[in-house]
């Protein structure tokens, strides 16, 4: 049986694995990473890229199986209305006037066997 903290910290290891493989991912489709893991009092911004032009901010989702969920299930109307507010935040902390913003999100499903899978959505917002 799994202790809480053994829980709590399997499910880190798997979000850090997600994340590094939406960030090979991305930069291999000419993303440019400006920053990882921005915290303000509001929330976290996983990844923020440049597209180009376009400001992206990257929510990566990272599951070992669907039971809870797919990836894409768990960014909601609500979660979507906090990534507006980040990258607003993000780009007003690094002075910057994107002329366009847009939200990705990067779903992994990582199985307890065989390869992960990943699915990069684009302009969910």
């Amino acid at each position: 049986m799994m202790t809480g903290s053994a829980t709590a910290a399997s499910r880190q290891a798997l979000g850090a694995y997600g994340e590094r493989l939406a960030e090979r991912h991305l930069c291999a489709q000419g993303l440019v990473v400006l920053d990882r893991n921005w915290r303000c009092d509001e929330g976290e911004i996983d990844l923020v890229l440049r597209d180009g032009d376009v400001l992206v901010v990257c929510e990566v989702k990272t599951r070992s199986g669907v039971g809870c969920g797919t990836p894409h299930e768990a960014v909601t109307e609500v979660k979507l209305d906090r990534l507006r507010r980040l990258a607003e935040r993000w780009a007003g902390a690094h002075d910057l006037r994107p002329a366009e913003v847009r939200i990705d999100l990067v779903a992994v499903l990582r199985p307890l066997r065989g390869p992960s899978d990943l699915e990069h959505v684009r302009g969910l917002a």
